[in-house]
């Protein structure tokens, strides 16, 4: 068992059942304005658990600090070699993710990871359409407002190109007005997340898509 505690700004009792969740947080502050994305306990946990552990916080209340309790089995060497000899699941969906906040790219890559997807990242507007005929992806999580070209033209751009029209194209932007949602429609977009991205319509996007098996993206 490991215990790791703080004196920072401790977790409220309504917020302590959902520490673990994914984009939750607590009220920022003024000196605290930037904040973080709310995935990095949720990550902890599905690590901690990939290895047969169990994770739990507590915290007297705001202002005044958190522990978290790490517990993970001990394995003998048999249990070891058994573990190594277990055939990780297959990647559920083929999915690049653009975005030119790396930070929050990376932290949704991992999440993607966790879950079994195959992802590739990608910081820049240059050569996500090259990487789309590359990878054959089956969803784009793709950010509106990149540098150079934003994702509408890449959007229109990826919906011109006969291998890849059939892609899920998943708009990631701060703007969810009914505007936005009919702009990024008539751009080929086939859904609009608003960031930070609810998980459970994360999860509804991804199951929407179609996994086009591997032997038929090869012969595409």
């Amino acid at each position: 068992m490991l215990t790791v505690s703080d004196n920072g700004a401790g977790i409220t009792p309504e917020l302590l059942p959902y520490v673990f969740d994914l984009f939750v947080q607590s009220d920022r502050t003024l000196d605290r304005a930037e904040g973080g994305l709310g995935i990095g306990l949720s990550i902890v946990k599905r690590l901690i658990e990939m290895h047969g552990g169990r994770v739990s916080a507590s915290s007297p209340g705001s202002g005044r600090g958190s522990s978290f309790e790490i517990r993970l089995p001990l394995a003998s060497p048999g249990e070891e070699a058994m573990q190594a000899a277990v055939p990780l699941p297959a990647p559920r969906k083929r999915i690049l993710l653009v975005d030119d906040n790396s930070d929050a790219a990376d932290s949704l890559g991992m999440i993607l990871q966790l879950e079994w997807h195959q992802g590739e990242v990608s910081y820049q507007s240059h050569g996500v359409i090259e990487r789309v005929h590359a990878f054959k992806p089956d969803i784009v999580l793709l950010d509106i407002w990149l540098p150079d070209v934003n994702g509408y033209d890449i959007a229109r751009a990826i919906r011109a190109s006969a291998d890849a029209r059939d892609v899920r194209l998943v708009a990631l932007t701060g703007y969810g007005q009914l505007e936005d949602r009919k702009k990024s429609r008539l751009a080929g977009f086939d859904d609009h997340l608003v960031k930070p991205v609810e998980p459970a319509m994360l999860q509804h996007v991804l199951n929407a898509a179609v996994i086009v098996p591997d032997a038929e993206r090869h012969a595409l």
